[in-house]
């Protein structure tokens, strides 16, 4: 019998707080930020001792992503309009006609496109599967990114 788990950041406290640029879009094209909540579901088949996979286990991996985008500006670095110069230690981002320059330190470049939660969840779902434990009977597993209660998004991959 198939079964899942399910941790829910919000409750968990799997969150993180930081500011982005959606490039190209004019309400979310401002500097803004979110307090996010990271959340996953965990499908597949129990072990012999009834365990699909330990909680504490998949909480460490989300809060360790978590911390690494807490207090951060998280910028696309596949936007066009990204700019990050080491002689100075800055990182500049072009949108809309502004010009953002930030400290280097206190941004955290992704390779995405946009900031979107769409496309946080994926990066999320992406260091997720880098690190979950490979053996057992894990079948599928969902990552969700909310910026807000009740506002977010959620990706899947099958694993086979």
């Amino acid at each position: 019998m198939e079964t899942y788990i399910e941790i829910n950041g919000w409750q968990a406290n799997i969150r993180f707080s930081s500011s982005h640029v959606i490039p190209e879009y004019e309400k979310c094209g401002r500097l803004h930020g979110h307090t996010y909540a990271v959340h996953t579901k965990i499908w597949g088949q129990k072990d012999e001792s009834g365990i699909l996979v330990d909680f504490s286990v998949v909480k460490n991996i989300l809060r360790e992503i978590a911390k690494d985008l807490d207090h951060r500006v998280l910028i696309p670095n596949r936007y066009k309009g990204v700019k990050v110069d080491d002689a100075e230690n800055r990182v500049e981002l072009k949108n809309n006609g502004k010009k953002y320059v930030f400290p280097r330190e206190d941004c955290i470049l992704l390779p995405l496109d946009s900031t979107s939660v769409e496309n946080l969840a994926e990066y999320i779902l992406q260091r997720v599967l880098k690190k979950i434990p490979s053996k057992g009977g894990i079948k599928e597993i969902e990552i969700g990114v909310d910026e807000g209660l009740g506002q977010g998004a959620r990706v899947r991959r099958k694993l086979r």
